[in-house]
């Protein structure tokens, strides 16, 4: 019974999760995000201002939310699902890209928000930080050598990449921007994160082969 009320109360936590940030975005879409209250999105979600507050600590963290919604968990288990004879760099590096430029990514009015507010962007590049400890499970686990500071170290490695990496397309994003809408270059992130992630994979190689040396002792 206790666990089917854990069960419950989560599922409930994350209905109201997804209802705030469902709230922020079309909101923010409707009315611009300097229009927008916390108070006005905890309204059209149905809680209490306080209520909001147990969840997002900003309205752009919010609105950021709804388009970065769950990106940790599938990067992480993107990571875990590469069969085991790819290498852990290709793994991670595959996982990221993946991710990060999915068809179902954001579309051009929400990253039009996002690209065009410096309050918003700097909330969207935050997000990249939460990618790190389900990434570091995921590391851990295929590497299986018992230590935790390896995958720790590496993912963290490979969140500060993907960030620089959201930095540099932004910032190109927000360069190409006129009066009149975004030229959104969705094409080049891939290879910015390739790029970025690049110098880590002889770091992701290295632990692998010395995890292999371990199990093979």
């Amino acid at each position: 019974m206790t666990t089917r009320r854990t069960g419950l109360r989560e599922q409930k936590k994350q209905a109201t999760r997804e209802a705030l940030r469902a709230a922020a975005l079309r909101l923010a879409l409707e009315r611009g995000p300097d229009n927008v209250r916390v108070d006005d999105i905890a309204e059209a979600a149905g809680v209490s201002p306080r209520t909001y507050n147990n969840y997002f600590s900003s309205r752009e963290q919010a609105i950021v939310a709804a388009v970065t919604s769950e990106r940790e968990a599938r990067v992480a288990a993107a990571v875990a699902a590469r069969p085991g004879g790819v290498g852990l760099a290709d793994a991670v590096v595959e996982a990221i890209v993946d991710q990060y430029t999915a068809s179902d990514a954001p579309g051009q009015d929400a990253l039009l928000l996002i690209t065009t507010r410096p309050a918003l962007r700097d909330a969207f590049i935050d997000t990249t930080t939460a990618i790190e400890h389900p990434l570091t499970e995921a590391i851990a686990e295929r590497l299986g050598d018992g230590d935790p500071s390896i995958a720790r170290v590496l993912a963290a490695s490979v969140a500060a990449a993907v960030r620089v990496a959201l930095e540099q397309w932004l910032q190109t994003a927000f360069s190409s921007s006129t009066a009149s809408g975004l030229v959104v270059p969705s094409g080049s992130l891939p290879d910015f994160l390739r790029a970025t992630l690049a110098p880590l994979r002889p770091a992701l190689d290295a632990a692998e082969q010395r995890a292999l040396r371990h199990r093979q002792r």
